[in-house]
C-alpha cells in the first residue's frame, strides 16, 4: 500500500479503522486465551476458583500490575501506564510538539 499518493483525511480515516481493528482483535486474542486457559484447567481437574485464586499471597497489591494508560501509535510494544518517570519514547514524543493525549488508550 503506496501512503504517498493518500491525502491527509485518507490517511486519517485509514488510521482510525486500523485503531479499531486492533481494538476488535486484542479483544478476540484475549477471548482466545481465556478459553484456552480454562480449557487446560479443566483438562487437570483445576477448579475455576483454584485457578483464580492468589497462590497464598493473601489480599495484599503487591504484586498486582497496573492498567497501560498510554501506547506508542507505531509500536504497541511501547507502553506507559502513567506511574513513575516517562519513558524516553514519551518524552521523545512530547518535546516533538505532540500531544500525550494522542498516545491515550
Amino acid at each position: 500500500m503506496d501512503l504517498s499518493n493518500m491525502s491527509v483525511g485518507d490517511l486519517r480515516n485509514l488510521q482510525e479503522q486500523i485503531k479499531q481493528e486492533m481494538k476488535k482483535r486484542e479483544v478476540q486474542e484475549v477471548q482466545k486465551a481465556r478459553e484456552q486457559i480454562l480449557a487446560i484447567a479443566q483438562s487437570v481437574g483445576v477448579p475455576l476458583k483454584d485457578l483464580l485464586a492468589t497462590g497464598g499471597r493473601g489480599s495484599s497489591s503487591k504484586g498486582n500490575t497496573v492498567a497501560v494508560r498510554y501506547r506508542h501509535p507505531d509500536n504497541a510494544s511501547q507502553q506507559w501506564t502513567g506511574r513513575g518517570r516517562q519513558p524516553k519514547w514519551v518524552k521523545e514524543w512530547v518535546e516533538g510538539g505532540k500531544s500525550l493525549d494522542k498516545l491515550r488508550v
